[in-house]
C-alpha cells in the first residue's frame, strides 16, 4: 500500500480544504484576477499545439489555460475533489487521478511523451515524504528527449531550493534555468519563490 502524499495527509485532518481550494480559485477567477502566469511561461517554452502534461494539475487552472491556447493538456492530481473539478471547468484537457510517485500515463492509454510538463503550486512541496526523486524521474520520464520541466515553489516549505538541483541529477535531470518567479525575475540569495526550468543532460 503506497504511502500518502503530503496533500493527503494535510486533507485527512482538514476534510473542507480541497473543496474550499476549489472554491477560492473559482471566486478568483469569477473576480478576473490574472490566474494565467504559470500557463503564459509554459507557453513561451513550446510550439502551438504542443503535449503540456500538467503534474499536480489540481483544478486544473494552468492546465486549462493551456489547453485554451490550443496545447493538447493531460493532467494528473492526487486528489479526487481537485480532478473533478478540472474536469468540469476546464473539459478541454484530459485529467486524471494519481499519485505522481506512481506516474504511469501509457498504463492508462496516454502513450504519448510530452513537449513540456509543468509542476506549479508548489506541487513539489507536497508530495509523499522521501518521494521527490522518484516524481521527478517518473514525470521526466514522460518527455520528449528533448522535452523540459518546469517547476515552481516556495521557500519555508520543507523542501529547500538547493535540495531541487540534486534531486534532479538523482532522477537523471539537470537544472537549466532559475528565476525568482513565473515572470522571469532573476533568481538571488533572498528569493522567496523558485521556478527552475529542468532538461534531460545533452
Amino acid at each position: 500500500m503506497r504511502e500518502p502524499t503530503l496533500w493527503e495527509t494535510i486533507g485527512a485532518t482538514n476534510p473542507d480544504r480541497s473543496p474550499w481550494y476549489v472554491e477560492r480559485f473559482r471566486a478568483m477567477a469569477a473576480a478576473g484576477d490574472d490566474l494565467a502566469g504559470e500557463a503564459r511561461f509554459v507557453d513561451a517554452l513550446v510550439p502551438r499545439g504542443a503535449r503540456v502534461l500538467d503534474a499536480g494539475c489540481g483544478p486544473g487552472r494552468v492546465g486549462g489555460e493551456l489547453a485554451r491556447r490550443g496545447h493538447t493538456v493531460v493532467g494528473v492530481d492526487v486528489d479526487p475533489v481537485l480532478v473533478a473539478a478540472a474536469r468540469e471547468d476546464h473539459p478541454g484537457g484530459d485529467w486524471h487521478v494519481g499519485d505522481l510517485a506512481e506516474l504511469d500515463l501509457p498504463a492508462v492509454g496516454v502513450r504519448e511523451p510530452f513537449d513540456v510538463a509543468v509542476m506549479a503550486g508548489n506541487v513539489l512541496t507536497f508530495v509523499g515524504p522521501g518521494t521527490h526523486v522518484e516524481v521527478l524521474r517518473r514525470v521526466g520520464a514522460h518527455l520528449r528527449d528533448d522535452g523540459r520541466l518546469a517547476v515552481g515553489f516556495g521557500a519555508g516549505r520543507g523542501y529547500a531550493f538547493e535540495q531541487l538541483t540534486e534531486d534532479a541529477e538523482r532522477a537523471g535531470l539537470v537544472v537549466d534555468q532559475r528565476f525568482a518567479t513565473w515572470d522571469l525575475r532573476p533568481f538571488g540569495p533572498t528569493a522567496e519563490f523558485l521556478v527552475a526550468l529542468l532538461s534531460r543532460p545533452r
